[in-house]
């Protein structure tokens, strides 16, 4: 077989070498021929003959048959060099054979021109490079010194204030600390109890905070005080035991007693605090001389009370100053008090010496609180409540200050506070916003509290900085400077540097030349890449056509095509993913990786940015092929996005910047390289229909969409021949099981099966399924078997002629001859035999009763005949075993092999006895044992009628 093929390629390249010799020995006639005419209609004849060669080359029917090439091709070219005349079948011929060099020129020089393209007109002379000769200015004029405009942008862009915003994170943080501070101040005042906690027209605000606050002595004498003076009014009914038990109140010690114990270990200053808290300013004794101011003496008069001892001298005269105060506000007290008595009952009045009792005892428990939230505090710089002022405030005041603390902080928060700010600044504007929002009285307090929790809330704004900076550095005007005629801009030998190749290319002197050294270097690898390329489809066996190699450069173009523009997300999702839907995995990744390299040589491209698309137009590959509709292919797009910014984000991990002080624009690098990986698959999966009709391709959605029982000439199948398609379903049935055993494509040949025997249509009584019973139109009409003959052949012309209407892929179309090959008719062959042995006269040429092929040129195809010619045999099966019908199948099938059907398929002889048992298996499912209902009895065939 392998010598026939050589001694057949032979004779087919003589017969090429003498067409080429008689077209070299006619061109002298043609232009002969063509000086006769005129300019223009040569010109005009010469644009028609390329633009015809370029119509053929594109849409020419390619197949893997060399034979069915030039079938098809060449009598194409022929004729149009037979209407038009102006180029000869032998070169047209030889165009077509070199069809191959000319798509790898077409990928060499468009690979390489777009990747290379700064390698064009790139300047001879060159920074850092001596000077080949003194090169002056030609004439004046005044140039821009980059290198000093550019030095002071940077000046000012460096300069520029940077722009600040408020971190909300801290702003929060400040709100929380400032409310938790309020909270305590709270539970501190509840213990305290309302204030003031009588009415104040009775007793003022004041009054009633040093009845709460006074010392033990202090209100034991004013109780005395009284009770002195009511011995003058026989109405005062107070007892001397209650007053007495309300001096000897222990309640009013024990938490002082309290607090020493719980903290023998305070420091100093809180001691000092803790016992001004029940030093006795005024002892009991102090008061037994005292005259009452509503007495009969002098009501403003205040003696001074006798000293018992040296120590009370001592204290006496410490806080002379102290006393003078107390003395005043002893005396206002006991003055309201006397005057409340006056008004009403002993009764209220013992009434409001109780509550005033109650609140003192509260107002002590709170002071304890105080100190011990000071000394729980010891450690730290300050304590905002370590004075009483918190418990001096009225409920109004405090909740009018808590209102302006919270105001203020709000004010000077919102209007941001910078790091590195002077505390005195911070300071005043805290007591600005105190001095308008909260009462004069709790200044202090809401001052303190608020420079405790206040901190700096503003950080820079990274972003609107650089904006900035760049808007200040845009505003510099450039430096000029004025080069005179003659002047000398770089002295034979000396350095070319910045700005003398400035001037240089100003007056453009700089020699600009393509670098072709560099470009031939490129063009270099990127045919070894080609190479690679054509050596795994070789390998793998990928059946690649010229048309598929075009899309593919193209695809492979758009890549470094939108780099080129300057964009740095480009089409690597959308390529992967057409790529891996067309060829398969294989191809796919193959061009990815391939592509990968030559960008990383040949272009200016982060490696991180060429990983990152990579990943995803490899996910897309290897993926793609797999699914069966489109919303799979959306979920893909959705897919490779996230890989594509997971991808990014990881790397930029690694190599350590994402962790640096613009973190923030790697993320959101990573989000565009998602997106953009989502909008290229979306771009992708518009294309793909187009692509797929333009260059006559086959994806496993389309072969679905294509099986689909409602497409017109499926419908239009099962209406007019409904024998051939039921025919058509079982032969599908049997070849589907095949190729998924054999894992060929099993949708291409669910799809060509359904599709091959369209052409029975044009006359469906011709076919004896479509007879239902009737009379044999090839016996009662025709009774001529070259006639039966012709028309059982002429299904598979008008089958091509239907499958091209409607636009069917040529894989699809393949189907309609190579299911049937070069087959003989048997039946009317035998018939034709019959009547030439009854007369002598008649001769029977056997190529008249076989198809006109091409056998089948695939596995599929091939199965498809297979299938076919054994459907009509397994019908007729009725009580047979499986072996008696393997043993069929195994003989049509060796006949099969021995007509020279299967040459080109590619199948084997132990596949094709696999296919056999196949078969049987599927026919089995189809012809299984049922079980035998008993016949019924006369009277229940009644029963069950009636």
């Amino acid at each position: 077989m392998k010598t026939q093929h050589f001694f057949q390629s032979f004779t087919e390249q003589l017969t090429n070498w003498r067409r080429q010799y008689e077209a070299l020995r006619r061109k002298r006639q043609l232009l002969r021929t063509l000086k006769s005419q005129s300019s223009k209609n040569r010109r005009r004849g010469f644009k028609r003959d390329i633009f015809n060669c370029i119509i053929l080359f594109l849409l020419k029917i390619t197949s893997n048959s060399k034979h069915q090439k030039r079938k098809i091709v060449l009598p194409a070219m022929a004729k149009s060099v037979k209407n038009h005349g102006g180029i000869d079948t032998s070169g047209l011929g030889w165009i077509h054979e070199q069809r191959s060099f000319a798509v790898l020129a077409i990928a060499v020089i468009s690979l390489t021109g777009v990747m290379g393209h700064k390698l064009y007109n790139q300047p001879q002379l060159k920074v850092g490079t001596h000077a080949p000769q003194t090169i002056r200015a030609p004439y004046t004029d005044v140039i821009e010194d980059k290198k000093e405009t550019d030095a002071q942008r940077q000046a000012v862009s460096k300069s520029s204030m940077p722009v600040l915003m408020i971190d909300a994170r801290i702003t929060e943080k400040i709100n929380k600390n400032l409310q938790q501070i309020l909270t305590q101040g709270n539970e501190i005042r509840t213990t305290a109890g309302s204030f003031p906690f009588f009415d104040t027209s009775v007793l003022s605000i004041y009054i009633q905070h040093y009845l709460r606050s006074c010392t033990v002595s202090e209100w034991q004498a004013l109780l005395l005080t009284l009770e002195n003076t009511s011995k003058q009014k026989s109405e005062f009914s107070l007892p001397k035991q209650k007053i007495k038990e309300l001096q000897d109140s222990p309640n009013l010690a024990t938490p002082l007693a309290t607090l020493h114990e719980a903290a023998p270990n305070a420091s100093k200053s809180q001691q000092s605090q803790r016992e001004s808290l029940q030093v006795e300013v005024f002892p009991t004794q102090w008061f037994h001389d005292v005259e009452s101011p509503l007495g009969s003496g002098d009501s403003n008069r205040w003696e001074t009370p006798r000293l018992q001892s040296p120590q009370h001298r001592n204290v006496y005269s410490t806080q002379n100053s102290e006393l003078s105060t107390k003395k005043t506000d002893f005396i206002q007290a006991l003055a309201e008090l006397e005057a409340y008595r006056s008004t009403t009952s002993e009764q209220n009045l013992s009434s409001l010496i109780l509550q005033v009792s109650q609140a003192r005892q509260a107002y002590v428990q709170a002071s304890v609180q105080l100190l011990q939230q000071e000394i729980a505090n010891s450690d730290k710089s300050e304590t905002i409540y370590n004075e009483t002022i918190l418990l001096d405030l009225s409920d109004d005041d405090w909740a009018k200050t808590q209102t302006g603390i919270r105001q203020s902080a709000e004010r000077i928060l919102a209007q941001g506070i910078p790091s590195g700010l002077p505390p005195s600044i911070l300071q005043n504007a805290v007591n600005l916003q105190v001095q308008m929002l909260v009462p004069k009285n709790a200044e202090p307090l809401a001052t303190k509290l608020l420079l405790a929790v206040l901190q700096p809330n503003l950080k820079q704004d990274e972003e609107q900085t650089k904006q900035q900076a760049l808007q200040a550095a845009a505003g510099v005007t450039p430096v000029m400077v004025e080069v005179g005629q003659g002047n000398v801009i770089v002295t034979k030998g000396k350095l070319i540097t910045a700005w003398r190749f400035n001037v240089l290319e100003h007056y453009q002197l700089i020699r600009r030349e393509n670098n072709w050294l560099e470009l031939a270097k490129l063009a270099g690898f990127v045919t070894v890449a080609i190479g690679i390329f054509v050596w795994v489809e070789k390998r793998f066996k990928c059946q690649v056509r010229q048309r598929d190699r075009l899309l593919v450069l193209l695809l492979t173009l758009s890549t470094p095509g939108v780099l080129v523009m300057g964009i740095p997300y480009t089409t690597w999702s959308g390529v992967g993913l057409l790529l891996g839907s067309f060829y398969g995995a294989t191809l796919g990744v193959t061009v990815m990786g391939l592509l990968l390299v030559l960008l990383a040589v040949s272009m200016e491209v982060s490696i991180v940015a060429l990983l990152a698309g990579v990943a995803g137009g490899i996910l897309g590959s290897c993926i793609a092929q797999r699914l069966r509709s489109r919303e799979e292919l959306a979920l893909l797009g959705i897919a490779i996005a996230v890989t594509q910014g997971s991808v990014y984000l990881i790397a930029k991990i690694l190599v350590g910047t994402a962790f640096g002080v613009g973190w923030y624009l790697v993320l959101r690098e990573a989000g565009l390289f998602a997106l953009s990986g989502l909008i290229w698959s979306i771009v992708a999966l518009g294309l793909s229909p187009y692509l797929e009709k333009l260059f006559d391709l086959v994806t496993p959605i389309r072969l679905a969409e294509l099986a689909n029982p409602n497409r017109p000439l499926l419908k239009r199948l099962a209406t007019e021949t409904p024998g051939t398609f039921q025919h058509t379903l079982f032969v599908s049935t049997l070849a589907e099981a095949a190729a998924k055993k054999l894992g060929c494509n099993v949708e291409l040949v669910r799809a060509g099966t359904l599709y091959h025997d369209i052409g029975k249509m044009h006359d469906p009584l011709g076919f004896i399924e479509n007879q239902m019973g009737g009379p044999n139109k090839h016996e009662t009409e025709i009774k001529d078997p070259w006639k039966s003959a012709e028309l059982i052949k002429k299904h598979v012309n008008e089958g091509l002629v239907m499958a091209r209407k409607h636009l069917l892929p040529t894989a699809i179309q393949a189907f309609i001859p190579e299911h049937q090959g070069t087959m003989a008719i048997a039946y009317f062959y035998h018939q034709a035999q019959q009547m030439a042995q009854a007369d002598p006269s008649i001769t029977v040429n056997e190529a008249d009763f076989r198809y006109d092929g091409p056998i089948p040129q695939s596995r599929e195809t091939a199965i498809v005949m297979l299938a076919d010619s054994c459907e009509a045999a397994l019908r007729s099966l009725k009580d047979t075993t499986p072996e008696q019908a393997l043993t069929m199948l195994n003989n049509i099938l060796r006949a099969r092999w021995q007509d020279n059907q299967m040459v080109d398929s590619g199948l084997t002889r132990e596949e094709m006895t696999e296919i056999a048992q196949i078969f049987v298996e599927v026919w089995q499912q189809f012809h299984h044992k049922r079980i035998a209902y008993p016949k019924l009895k006369p009277s229940n065939e009644k029963l069950a009628k009636g």
